[in-house]
């Protein structure tokens, strides 16, 4: 099976878990993404995956920004009651792993809007991304209200999270691209060194894989996560800012 769509189909299974010992209390806790509850994550979720299973099942969002559009398609299922949500991923991310098996085999690229264009095999891993990503950084404590260990990071889950960051960061931070070139020293499961950019300045940054994605995404600081850094001031600015969706 393809890595991605492996990692994703594990994270799909452990959120089922999840969910299914969710107090009612629980599904309306503000979860880490700023005014969405941990219900409006998993209706999110279910968005995703409609999005590349059957897009006309969601309000059009053409020509928005991905947030303001991500935004709109959460606003749009709050009307589902907290057991409707989790039966309609249920029933949808089946269906997107199948849609996403196709697209991981074919050889044309995607537009994504500000995200930028990928081609169609890399799709998949923005979905374990996004999986890896919501369910241990937004429902889970620290940011999240959900107490107890989150699903294992394990290598399989990490790389497919930390592929799509690779493939994403130079599309997603074109000014920090210009403005200096970027060392990211990944340690631990799923090692890497990833390098962009083509400014003069210079900064090295390193973390583990789990705090990577957490400061990649702006969900932690450097400093609250034991991140290294070093090198030109104005690179480690841009870096400290870097984002990938």
């Amino acid at each position: 099976m393809n890595q991605a769509l492996e990692a994703m189909r594990a994270d799909r299974s452990a959120l089922l878990e999840i969910c299914g010992a969710l107090t009612p209390a629980d599904w309306q806790a503000p979860s880490g993404c700023e005014g969405w509850t941990v219900q409006d994550v998993v209706a999110h979720l279910g968005a995703l995956c409609w999005l590349v299973a059957d897009p006309a099942r969601l309000p059009g969002t053409a020509g928005m920004p991905t947030e303001q559009a991500q935004e709109t398609l959460v606003r749009s299922r709050r009307e589902l009651s907290a057991r409707a949500v989790l039966a309609d991923y249920a029933h949808v991310s089946d269906l997107a792993l199948e849609r996403l098996a196709e697209l991981a085999a074919l050889d044309f690229t995607i537009p994504l809007g500000d995200l930028g264009t990928y081609p169609a095999a890399v799709l998949p891993y923005a979905y374990a991304f996004d999986h890896y990503t919501h369910i241990r950084a937004d429902l889970f404590r620290p940011r999240g209200p959900l107490a107890g260990p989150p699903p294992p990071a394990d290598e399989t889950r990490i790389t497919a999270a930390l592929n799509w960051v690779q493939a994403a960061l130079p599309q997603q931070n074109p000014a920090a691209a210009d403005a200096g070139t970027y060392e990211l020293q990944v340690t631990g499961p799923a090692a890497r060194i990833i390098t962009f950019g083509t400014g003069q300045a210079m900064a090295t940054v390193s973390s583990d894989a789990d705090a990577f994605i957490r400061w990649v995404t702006q969900r932690a600081s450097w400093e609250e996560l034991g991140v290294q850094a070093t090198g030109d001031e104005p690179a480690l600015s841009a870096a400290r800012k870097l984002k990938v969706f």
